[in-house]
């Protein structure tokens, strides 16, 4: 399948800015099932710092705004191949070892709640138990916009019974590493009903003996198909922030994001 994103985030200062820097994780890569065909990324008023890789392979921009600023814009669009490999990614292929994903954060932090949740959780194998762990979470936690932000932990999710597929892949990371399967978190893009959205998605990873990296989607309860489009991966959202950084001037800002992801060729998409 190709689709064709465009992703705008827009940034408005209170009171101008006098210097700020971003770190861009928006150019998904060739791996898991995905090509990227064409993409482009600019940030208006802004000058590149820095490209690289990071430690989990995701490529990064570097860049920043001098001078006064009242907004900043970044744009990013392009076009991507995917295919549905039922959500294997495959063989670890980053600078870090395996067992770092079994570590603990500061969102993921594993706590009585996930332990009740991870003792209810059978099955025959690795692959049947996260399959069980995903239906539990997307049965435990409603997806409800505005419930919870980008601090809201793991364990303050499963207390609430709310949240966003951030919080859905959160929990899912924790309750896996409380069963010693490394996890990871997957920002990235999702083919909806609704062609305009307003904001990223989503989801989590396990390492499954014999698989590699799998992908679980418990906000919807399905492994990622040709829909999905992988941006960054880490041990938590802090990781794999599509846009992180930081600024100095006076505090007050409004964030717009303007997001839409489309079939090329044909006007349909499935949530």
């Amino acid at each position: 399948m190709r689709l064709k994103i465009s992703h705008i985030t827009e940034y408005r200062y209170d009171e101008p800015a006098v210097f700020s820097l971003q770190r861009l994780r928006l150019r998904p890569l060739n791996r898991g099932g995905q090509s990227v065909l064409d993409w482009k990324l600019t940030v208006e008023g802004a000058h590149p710092e820095v490209e690289y890789d990071d430690q989990f392979g995701n490529h990064v921009n570097l860049v920043s705004l001098d001078g006064a600023q009242s907004t900043t814009r970044i744009v990013a669009t392009g076009e991507v191949e995917t295919e549905n490999r039922d959500g294997v990614v495959g063989a670890h292929a980053t600078f870090c070892p395996l067992w770092l994903f079994l570590r603990d954060t500061p969102l993921t932090e594993i706590g009585t709640r996930t332990q009740q949740l991870v003792s209810g959780i059978a099955g025959d194998n690795e692959l049947a138990r996260m399959h069980g762990l995903m239906e539990a979470i997307h049965a435990a936690v409603e997806y409800k916009p505005g419930s919870s932000d980008i601090e809201t932990t793991a364990e303050e999710a499963l207390e609430a019974k709310s949240g966003v597929c951030q919080d859905h892949a959160h929990i899912f990371i924790a309750a896996a590493r409380a069963m010693r399967i490394p996890a990871r978190y997957v920002s990235g893009y999702l083919l909806m009903e609704t062609v305009e959205q307003t904001a990223t998605h989503a989801w989590a990873e396990a390492y499954v003996n014999g698989l590699g990296w799998v992908g679980f989607d418990p906000a919807n309860c399905v492994c990622p198909d040709e829909r999905y489009v992988r941006i960054a991966t880490g041990l938590s959202y802090r990781d794999a922030a599509p846009v992180s950084g930081m600024r100095i001037g006076r505090p007050g800002e409004q964030l717009t994001v303007s997001l839409s992801v489309e079939r090329q060729g044909q006007v349909q998409s499935q949530s």
